[in-house]
């Protein structure tokens, strides 16, 4: 049984158990999401395709939230003196999904 849900613009393929790092959420680590933009759910005999969204809801535990790895760009213009330096950290929400249900 599996499920692709959209969160932060993004499509994942999820199933029970599963942990999974999306864009940051607005929730505190503990908190149980429900993500009602479910696009497919399929649970090996049939699969229901939504236009664009089904009717199914997942649920899943904020495990944490946090930042990644840090990512640095650099510019340089050769011959002109100049350097730029800028670093990012891109925030995130790990969660586990729970479950798919109708």
């Amino acid at each position: 049984m599996f499920a692709i849900i959209e969160t932060g613009g993004k499509q994942y393929k999820v199933s029970g158990g599963d942990i999974i790092f999306v864009e940051k959420l607005e929730a505190n680590e503990g908190d149980t999401i429900v993500i009602d933009k479910v696009l497919l759910f399929s649970d090996g005999e049939n699969t229901v395709v939504g236009n664009p969204y089904t009717g199914y809801k997942c649920q899943a535990t904020v495990i944490k939230n946090g930042k990644g790895k840090k990512i640095d760009i650099i510019r340089y213009k050769a011959k002109k003196n100049e350097k730029k330096h800028i670093g990012h950290r891109q925030p995130y929400t790990k969660l586990q999904i729970m479950s798919v249900t109708e």
